[in-house]
């Protein structure tokens, strides 16, 4: 990590979180605007993807997996323990349907496993604007303020 040349790094870089690490390059105490623009930096030099290449170089065949996590940092777990873990529990629930709603929807992003699950009816999102926006259209008939 300390060979990544940026403009700024804030605060913690590697984050312990239940049953996963969380690694954000320019770390998890920048601000917006430095979230911004680190990920127009990462889009143009691909820091992270670069990063997570030499990891899994590193750690193949140790059963992990890496995926893109939000707009600064990539996600370390072992193989299986993704965000589709709750879909048994939430089977045995009886639910009709199971909505998800993330934007890291794409291949190798920390939302795409349960984003393609055939029990999942999947959505991608930009913002939690938009995530309001699908689901007053898909539950609600009426804005909350009108009813």
């Amino acid at each position: 990590m300390g060979l990544i040349k940026l403009p700024k790094k804030r605060g913690t870089f590697i984050e312990f979180r239940n049953g996963m690490l969380n690694i954000s390059p320019i770390g998890r105490s920048c601000s917006l605007e430095e979230r911004i623009e680190f990920a127009e930096i990462d889009k143009k030099e691909k820091i992270r993807e670069k990063f997570v290449a030499a990891l899994q170089k590193e750690f193949a065949g140790k059963g992990l997996r890496f995926t893109r996590g939000g707009l600064i940092s990539f996600d370390i777990f072992p193989e299986g323990w993704d965000k589709r873990l709750c879909l048994d529990v939430l089977e045995q629930e009886g639910l009709n349907a199971i909505y998800f709603f993330g934007n890291e929807t794409s291949l190798g992003g920390n939302d795409y496993e349960i984003f393609e699950d055939p029990r999942t009816i999947g959505f991608t999102v930009y913002s939690p604007k938009d995530t309001e926006r699908l689901c007053q259209e898909l539950f609600f008939n009426t804005p909350p303020n009108e009813a």
